[in-house]
Protein backbone atom coordinates (compact mmCIF):
# COMPACT_ATOMS: atom_id res chain seq x y z
CA UNK A 1 0.00 0.00 0.00
CA UNK A 2 1.14 3.84 -0.70
CA UNK A 3 -0.35 7.02 0.00
CA UNK A 4 -0.09 8.05 -3.51
CA UNK A 5 -3.82 7.24 -4.33
CA UNK A 6 -7.00 6.57 -2.25
CA UNK A 7 -7.06 2.65 -0.84
CA UNK A 8 -9.90 1.11 -1.91
CA UNK A 9 -11.33 -1.40 0.76
CA UNK A 10 -14.25 -3.34 1.56
CA UNK A 11 -14.77 -3.67 5.41
CA UNK A 12 -15.63 -7.00 7.21
CA UNK A 13 -16.53 -7.39 10.90
CA UNK A 14 -18.47 -5.70 13.80
CA UNK A 15 -18.98 -2.57 14.58
CA UNK A 16 -18.23 -1.04 11.44
CA UNK A 17 -19.85 2.46 12.39
CA UNK A 18 -16.91 2.75 14.09
CA UNK A 19 -13.97 1.90 12.09
CA UNK A 20 -15.76 3.83 9.16
CA UNK A 21 -15.39 6.95 11.34
CA UNK A 22 -12.24 6.58 11.82
CA UNK A 23 -11.30 6.04 8.10
CA UNK A 24 -12.50 9.36 7.54
CA UNK A 25 -9.51 11.14 8.57
CA UNK A 26 -7.62 8.49 5.52
CA UNK A 27 -6.91 8.15 2.01
CA UNK A 28 -8.85 5.34 2.62
CA UNK A 29 -12.55 4.73 0.17
CA UNK A 30 -14.78 2.23 1.54
CA UNK A 31 -15.71 -0.10 -1.55
CA UNK A 32 -18.04 -3.21 -1.93
CA UNK A 33 -16.59 -4.17 -5.30
CA UNK A 34 -13.02 -4.69 -7.00
CA UNK A 35 -11.24 -3.69 -3.51
CA UNK A 36 -7.60 -3.66 -3.44
CA UNK A 37 -7.63 -5.22 0.42
CA UNK A 38 -10.54 -6.08 3.19
CA UNK A 39 -9.71 -4.41 6.38
CA UNK A 40 -11.08 -6.61 8.84
CA UNK A 41 -12.13 -5.27 11.80
CA UNK A 42 -12.82 -7.16 15.58
CA UNK A 43 -11.06 -10.51 16.67
CA UNK A 44 -9.64 -13.32 14.61
CA UNK A 45 -12.95 -14.44 13.98
CA UNK A 46 -13.49 -11.60 11.38
CA UNK A 47 -10.33 -12.52 9.93
CA UNK A 48 -11.46 -15.98 8.75
CA UNK A 49 -15.25 -14.55 8.11
CA UNK A 50 -13.11 -11.99 5.55
CA UNK A 51 -11.24 -14.65 4.33
CA UNK A 52 -14.48 -16.66 3.56
CA UNK A 53 -16.42 -13.88 2.11
CA UNK A 54 -13.22 -11.94 -0.30
CA UNK A 55 -11.14 -15.41 -0.80
CA UNK A 56 -6.86 -14.69 -1.50
CA UNK A 57 -7.71 -11.00 -1.32
CA UNK A 58 -5.26 -9.19 0.87
CA UNK A 59 -6.25 -8.19 4.53
CA UNK A 60 -5.54 -6.23 7.15
CA UNK A 61 -7.09 -7.34 10.43
CA UNK A 62 -7.61 -4.56 12.97
CA UNK A 63 -9.14 -5.60 16.65
CA UNK A 64 -12.11 -3.34 17.65
CA UNK A 65 -11.54 -1.07 20.44
CA UNK A 66 -14.08 -1.72 22.17
CA UNK A 67 -13.34 -5.30 23.18
CA UNK A 68 -9.80 -5.11 22.62
CA UNK A 69 -7.82 -2.63 24.64
CA UNK A 70 -4.64 -1.49 22.35
CA UNK A 71 -1.09 -0.74 23.75
CA UNK A 72 -0.05 2.95 23.04
CA UNK A 73 1.45 1.71 19.65
CA UNK A 74 -1.41 -0.03 18.29
CA UNK A 75 -4.60 2.24 18.15
CA UNK A 76 -6.94 2.08 14.98
CA UNK A 77 -5.01 5.38 14.00
CA UNK A 78 -1.85 4.27 14.20
CA UNK A 79 -2.52 0.97 12.52
CA UNK A 80 -4.14 2.94 9.57
CA UNK A 81 -1.65 5.55 9.13
CA UNK A 82 0.71 2.71 8.64
CA UNK A 83 -1.32 1.23 6.41
CA UNK A 84 -1.28 4.23 3.87
CA UNK A 85 2.14 4.74 4.42
CA UNK A 86 2.77 1.35 2.86
CA UNK A 87 5.10 0.60 6.53
CA UNK A 88 2.75 -2.55 7.81
CA UNK A 89 4.58 -5.68 7.68
CA UNK A 90 3.52 -8.29 4.99
CA UNK A 91 2.96 -11.97 5.66
CA UNK A 92 1.38 -15.14 4.04
CA UNK A 93 -0.73 -16.77 5.57
CA UNK A 94 -1.04 -20.66 4.60
CA UNK A 95 -4.09 -22.13 3.98
CA UNK A 96 -5.39 -25.65 4.30
CA UNK A 97 -7.85 -27.73 1.75
CA UNK A 98 -9.86 -30.90 2.57
CA UNK A 99 -11.89 -32.93 -0.18
CA UNK A 100 -15.27 -34.77 0.96
CA UNK A 101 -16.37 -37.90 0.00
CA UNK A 102 -19.32 -36.11 -1.73
CA UNK A 103 -17.25 -33.45 -3.69
CA UNK A 104 -17.10 -30.63 -1.18
CA UNK A 105 -14.08 -28.62 -1.16
CA UNK A 106 -13.41 -26.40 2.10
CA UNK A 107 -10.44 -24.18 2.49
CA UNK A 108 -9.42 -22.84 5.86
CA UNK A 109 -6.85 -20.22 7.09
CA UNK A 110 -6.99 -21.33 10.49
CA UNK A 111 -8.23 -25.39 11.22
CA UNK A 112 -9.96 -27.96 9.78
CA UNK A 113 -12.17 -30.33 12.28
CA UNK A 114 -13.43 -33.52 12.50
CA UNK A 115 -15.73 -33.36 15.11
CA UNK A 116 -18.46 -36.31 16.21
CA UNK A 117 -22.18 -35.20 15.66
CA UNK A 118 -24.06 -37.27 18.66
CA UNK A 119 -22.12 -35.46 21.52
CA UNK A 120 -22.89 -38.67 23.68
CA UNK A 121 -21.08 -41.24 21.17
CA UNK A 122 -17.22 -41.49 20.38
CA UNK A 123 -16.07 -41.10 16.61
CA UNK A 124 -13.55 -43.45 15.53
CA UNK A 125 -11.23 -42.68 12.35
CA UNK A 126 -8.13 -44.34 10.98
CA UNK A 127 -5.25 -41.94 9.69
CA UNK A 128 -2.84 -41.77 7.10
CA UNK A 129 0.45 -39.41 6.53
CA UNK A 130 1.25 -39.47 2.90
CA UNK A 131 -0.33 -43.30 2.37
CA UNK A 132 1.86 -44.57 5.47
CA UNK A 133 -0.84 -45.31 8.11
CA UNK A 134 -0.06 -43.47 11.02
CA UNK A 135 -3.04 -44.59 13.95
CA UNK A 136 -4.92 -47.76 12.64
CA UNK A 137 -8.04 -46.27 15.02
CA UNK A 138 -8.27 -43.13 17.03
CA UNK A 139 -11.36 -43.12 19.64
CA UNK A 140 -12.38 -39.50 20.63
CA UNK A 141 -14.26 -36.32 20.48
CA UNK A 142 -12.28 -36.07 16.72
CA UNK A 143 -9.47 -34.48 15.43
CA UNK A 144 -7.91 -31.27 14.01
CA UNK A 145 -5.92 -30.17 11.39
CA UNK A 146 -4.27 -26.46 11.49
CA UNK A 147 -1.75 -24.10 10.13
CA UNK A 148 0.84 -22.20 12.08
CA UNK A 149 -1.43 -19.18 12.48
CA UNK A 150 -4.23 -21.04 13.11
CA UNK A 151 -2.17 -23.22 15.84
CA UNK A 152 -2.75 -20.40 18.85
CA UNK A 153 -6.46 -21.29 18.71
CA UNK A 154 -8.30 -24.26 19.16
CA UNK A 155 -5.00 -26.33 18.62
CA UNK A 156 -3.30 -24.84 21.49
CA UNK A 157 -6.25 -25.03 23.27
CA UNK A 158 -6.28 -29.12 22.67
CA UNK A 159 -2.44 -29.61 22.99
CA UNK A 160 -1.20 -26.86 25.63
CA UNK A 161 1.25 -25.96 22.72
CA UNK A 162 1.88 -24.18 19.25
CA UNK A 163 4.03 -24.39 16.09
CA UNK A 164 5.93 -22.14 13.46
CA UNK A 165 6.31 -24.52 10.55
CA UNK A 166 4.24 -27.38 9.49
CA UNK A 167 0.96 -28.82 9.80
CA UNK A 168 -0.46 -29.58 13.21
CA UNK A 169 -2.35 -32.68 13.70
CA UNK A 170 -4.04 -32.99 16.66
CA UNK A 171 -6.33 -35.45 18.15
CA UNK A 172 -8.94 -34.62 20.66
CA UNK A 173 -9.69 -36.19 23.70
CA UNK A 174 -8.32 -39.17 22.68
CA UNK A 175 -7.53 -43.04 24.24
CA UNK A 176 -4.37 -42.64 23.64
CA UNK A 177 -1.00 -41.40 24.28
CA UNK A 178 -0.25 -39.47 21.52
CA UNK A 179 -1.91 -36.74 21.00
CA UNK A 180 -0.64 -34.27 18.69
CA UNK A 181 2.21 -34.18 16.01
CA UNK A 182 3.37 -31.80 13.39
CA UNK A 183 4.33 -32.43 9.74
CA UNK A 184 6.33 -31.12 7.46
CA UNK A 185 3.96 -28.82 5.02
CA UNK A 186 3.89 -30.75 2.24
CA UNK A 187 2.30 -33.71 4.12
CA UNK A 188 -0.87 -35.15 2.73
CA UNK A 189 -3.70 -36.45 5.79
CA UNK A 190 -6.01 -38.96 5.07
CA UNK A 191 -8.64 -39.78 7.16
CA UNK A 192 -11.18 -42.15 7.13
CA UNK A 193 -14.32 -42.41 9.47
CA UNK A 194 -14.77 -46.29 11.12
CA UNK A 195 -17.66 -45.34 13.22
CA UNK A 196 -19.62 -42.05 12.71
CA UNK A 197 -21.56 -40.18 12.16
CA UNK A 198 -19.08 -37.13 12.25
CA UNK A 199 -19.06 -33.29 11.34
CA UNK A 200 -16.22 -31.67 8.95
CA UNK A 201 -16.15 -27.88 9.56
CA UNK A 202 -13.35 -25.43 8.61
CA UNK A 203 -12.52 -21.68 10.22
CA UNK A 204 -16.19 -20.30 10.96
CA UNK A 205 -17.37 -21.23 8.04
CA UNK A 206 -21.24 -22.19 8.82
CA UNK A 207 -20.86 -24.98 6.52
CA UNK A 208 -21.05 -28.83 8.16
CA UNK A 209 -20.31 -31.77 6.01
CA UNK A 210 -21.57 -34.72 7.51
CA UNK A 211 -19.29 -37.32 7.50
CA UNK A 212 -20.36 -41.40 7.73
CA UNK A 213 -18.94 -44.61 8.27
CA UNK A 214 -16.50 -45.67 5.47
CA UNK A 215 -16.23 -41.82 4.36
CA UNK A 216 -12.65 -40.53 3.61
CA UNK A 217 -11.43 -37.57 3.25
CA UNK A 218 -8.31 -35.66 2.61
CA UNK A 219 -6.52 -33.01 3.96
CA UNK A 220 -3.13 -30.87 2.70
CA UNK A 221 -1.74 -27.36 2.34
CA UNK A 222 -3.42 -25.41 -0.47
CA UNK A 223 -1.47 -23.75 -3.07
CA UNK A 224 -3.23 -21.20 -2.72
CA UNK A 225 -2.44 -18.04 0.22
CA UNK A 226 -3.52 -14.94 1.43
CA UNK A 227 -1.88 -11.97 2.04
CA UNK A 228 -2.08 -10.07 5.01
CA UNK A 229 -0.55 -6.74 6.76
CA UNK A 230 0.13 -6.34 10.07
CA UNK A 231 -0.10 -9.37 11.95
CA UNK A 232 2.61 -8.52 14.19
CA UNK A 233 0.38 -5.83 15.22
CA UNK A 234 -2.43 -8.24 15.73
CA UNK A 235 -0.52 -11.04 17.80
CA UNK A 236 1.05 -7.80 19.74
CA UNK A 237 1.97 -9.33 22.88
CA UNK A 238 1.31 -6.34 25.32
CA UNK A 239 -2.19 -5.61 23.56
CA UNK A 240 -3.28 -9.82 24.15
CA UNK A 241 -2.09 -8.56 28.07
CA UNK A 242 -4.39 -6.02 28.33
CA UNK A 243 -7.13 -7.87 27.09
CA UNK A 244 -6.17 -10.82 29.21
CA UNK A 245 -6.64 -8.01 32.22
CA UNK A 246 -9.92 -7.07 30.98
CA UNK A 247 -8.26 -3.18 31.04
Amino acid sequence: MSDTKPIRAALCGRHLDDLEKRLRDFPIQVVTADPDLVICYGGDGALLGAERVWPGLPKCPIRDVRRNPKCSKHGEEQVLEMLVRGQLRQSRLAKLTAVAPDGTCLQAINDLVVSKENVASAVRTRIWLDDELFQAQNIGDGLLVATPFGSTGYFQSITRGSFRVGIGLALNNPMTWQGYIVVPEETVIAVEVLRGPALLLADNDPVRVLLRNGDRLVVKRAAETTLAYGMDIFRCRDCYRLRQDGV
